[in-house]
């Protein structure tokens, strides 16, 4: 793991938020969603550990725009789905920034190919799980435990599950990633009831067609559908900030009401239809 942070001294200065909100964690914030996402916390007043598999110049471009807006950014390296290390990650996060009071799961991966549901292999769908479901939740565990061992911590402690529209919206050819998707949004609601009574807001966020890299395979597939109004009554793709302000609206109290709900980001394209 490679830790990278400047001080909060030292990132003010370059202007931007002074309220600080606290600490979140971004897992997946190198790019794409993840990426918004901190930026958009950052904005709120949230120093940012910025989590990801890699560091490279897009890792470090996140952590140059978490900064930009006055806040501090530590990257780390880390895959989700080995749970041996989360003990030595989080003793780094709250060495670098402090106690974690907001958890972004956002880290995910797609099936390599989309293809037959009769031609999946174990590996596949194996690997998926570990990191979409498995991975999450046994992270999201270890951050509660440390939550709710700090009793009195600052308000709007908060954990948010980005799931997918797959949670309920069957798609046969990405079985497995359909698959560990419903079973995320489930958790979700899972640790909305049993962190309640310590203060802790869990929410999950559903996103739509958005566009990022990942659904770039799909782009011209989906583009007159989403144009002609037949998938989203928002004629347009997504974008990742569409996530992000959402997320920023949750975490930062937005919501004050809510927990374990599921928020629908997606145009209207979660709409049943007739």
């Amino acid at each position: 793991m490679k830790a990278d942070v400047k001080t909060r001294g030292e990132a003010q200065a370059n202007g931007g938020a002074s309220a600080v909100r606290g600490v979140a964690v971004v897992t997946g914030g190198r790019r794409g969603i993840g990426q918004a996402i901190c930026v958009e916390l950052a904005s709120a007043g949230f120093d940012i550990a910025v989590v990801d598999l890699r560091d490279d110049e897009t890792a470090q471009e996140a952590v140059k725009l978490v900064e930009e807006q006055g806040q501090r950014a530590l990257l780390l390296q880390l895959d989700i789905s080995q749970t041996s290390d989360y003990a030595s990650f989080l003793d780094k996060v709250e060495t670098g920034l402090g106690p974690v009071n907001c958890l972004i799961n956002n880290a995910g991966i797609q099936v390599p190919e989309r293809g037959d549901l009769l031609e999946v292999s174990e590996e596949s769908f194996d690997r998926l799980i570990d990191v979409n479901l498995r991975g999450t939740f046994f992270l999201t565990q270890a951050v509660a435990k440390r939550m709710v061992a700090r009793e009195g911590a600052p308000d709007n402690r908060s954990i948010v599950f980005i799931t997918s529209a797959n949670a309920h919206l069957v798609s046969p050819e990405k079985g497995p990633y359909c698959i560990s998707k419903a079973g995320l949004s489930m958790a979700s609601q899972q640790y909305a009831l049993r962190l309640a009574e310590h203060g802790i807001g869990v929410y999950e966020i559903r996103p739509g067609l958005i566009m990022t890299d990942m659904t770039a395979d799909v782009f011209e597939r989906y583009s007159p559908q989403i144009e002609s109004g037949a998938i989203c009554a928002i004629r347009r793709w997504g974008q990742p900030q569409d996530i992000a302000r959402g997320i920023a609206t949750l975490v930062t109290g937005g919501m004050p009401f809510s927990t374990g709900d599921v928020y629908n980001i997606g145009g209207g394209m979660q709409i049943p239809r007739l």
